[in-house]
């Protein structure tokens, strides 16, 4: 008797400790639109890109290069701003371990949407860099493929995995070749040009890593990171076997046709991996935490309206904020490090409330929705959030697939959001940073 007890409890940790491990994320199309489903559960992306970068440091900097004690003091401290405002999902790049990747889904319940920029940045072949990445070269194909392939291995049986992401915003990459965000090209001759001649050979081979890393995990979609819907009609031929269409935009308080025009040319639900506002105002020469919670607020409310059941474009599957907190190394990247940098460089009119037509008003280091504070002897930092922060959370409170929830209702719920009480909240943490 003893021993069949034993046994059948044996039985139940093994079928609990399978389940652990094999969350199933998928997926599903119908009449009602285009789902992602966690466990069978409706899932709205209430995501956030990510990082964690000391003042004085830049990209060189790995957090996931640190003592673990470091790491989980980081992340204790932030996961649970992010936890506390809603937040489910956070976008990383795969320097991240699993373990952590584990540890923040066990411990905070938020999920990892893990990224690969796949050549966005270089790439190395056969041990030597090669700053440029040209998708239509052999052994940089070979070399892409085999390193999505040892991330598909390496992550596939992660707890805390939501997705794959592959690049970052690769076809803007084709026009210039570092990181730091830049005015995009007028010429539609050009632009087309390159697309044919590199942007093509870039996404077949982004399908082809696709198919490569779902046949290695088929328990995790994949998605691409694409610059607004640059070269769409080419996607549309050439990623067949990706499964999301993840997008880095900037348009101002509205994405406008995007919701549509995704529906219409790709079989694909929409993601936005990027997007938001910065807290700089580049008329007025200050911070302007008003105006970045205006339109982050306006975004969200229009990835809740168009997921589907709702009656609008019902491909929206949820979105990543960009971004938790302020990058001082954006401008200039390599100097300047310890100095929260005031130049805008890039523009966009989208973005009117700071707009002059032939001047920038996009300024890298300030689209954090949380400032940054200064590092202690620990390598430790505090955030403190603006009132975006607390306009975004507010925002999170209603889950778009709730039973009774209609397009109406949200719109209601998001005219509800006193950016004034939010302005009100986070003027202390402004004290206490200054």
């Amino acid at each position: 008797m003893m021993k069949n007890i034993f046994l059948t409890f044996i039985f139940m940790l093994f079928t609990l400790s399978a389940c652990k491990q094999s969350r199933k994320v998928e997926l599903v199309s119908n009449v009602h639109g285009i789902k992602l489903l966690v466990n069978g559960e409706d899932f709205i992306i209430n995501g956030m890109n990510w990082d964690y970068f000391p003042i004085g440091t830049n990209f060189t900097y790995s957090l996931w290069q640190q003592p673990d004690v470091l790491i989980k003091a980081a992340l204790d401290s932030e996961m649970t701003l992010l936890k506390d405002m809603g937040v489910n999902t956070i976008r990383v790049y795969t320097s991240i371990q699993p373990k952590w990747i584990t540890y923040i889904y066990e411990k905070y319940g938020i999920y990892t949407m893990l990224n690969h920029s796949f050549g966005r940045y270089g790439v190395s072949i056969n041990g030597n860099w090669v700053p440029v990445t040209d998708y239509r070269d052999v052994e940089t194909q070979k070399t892409l493929i085999e390193e999505v392939s040892k991330m598909a291995e390496a992550y596939k049986n992660t707890p805390g995995l939501l997705l794959f992401l592959l690049g970052n915003e690769n076809n803007y990459g084709l026009f210039w070749a570092g990181g730091e965000t830049e005015d995009f090209p007028d010429n539609e001759k050009e632009i087309a040009a390159k697309g044919e001649k590199l942007g093509r050979p870039m996404y077949r081979l982004m399908n082809e890593a696709a198919k490569k890393i779902k046949s290695i995990d088929n328990s995790h979609p994949v998605a691409i990171c694409n610059g607004d819907l640059g070269f769409i009609d080419i996607i549309a031929e050439e990623c067949t076997d990706v499964d999301i269409y993840g997008t880095n935009m900037y348009r101002g308080k509205s994405f406008g046709d995007a919701f549509e025009k995704v529906k219409a040319t790709l079989k694909m639900p929409i993601l936005f991996t990027e997007f938001g506002a910065d807290a700089f105002n580049a008329i007025d020469n200050k911070e302007d935490q008003k105006m970045q919670a205006f339109y982050m607020i306006e975004n969200w409310k229009e990835i809740y309206e168009n997921v589907a059941g709702l009656g609008k474009a019902e491909n929206s599957i949820g979105g990543f904020t960009f971004q938790f907190s302020d990058g001082w190394w954006k401008y200039g990247q390599t100097v300047n490090l310890d100095t929260h940098d005031t130049n805008a460089s890039w523009a966009t009119g989208g973005y009117a409330i700071d707009y002059v037509k032939g001047s920038n008003n996009m300024n890298e280091e300030w689209f954090g929705i949380c400032a940054k504070g200064p590092t202690n002897e620990k390598g430790l930092y505090t955030l403190y959030p603006r009132a975006a922060y607390y306009a975004l959370k507010e925002a999170h409170q209603i889950n778009p697939y709730s039973k009774g929830v209609t397009a109406d209702l949200i719109s209601k719920h998001f005219s509800e959001i006193k950016i004034s009480e939010a302005l009100l909240k986070s003027r202390k943490n402004k004290t206490s940073l200054d």
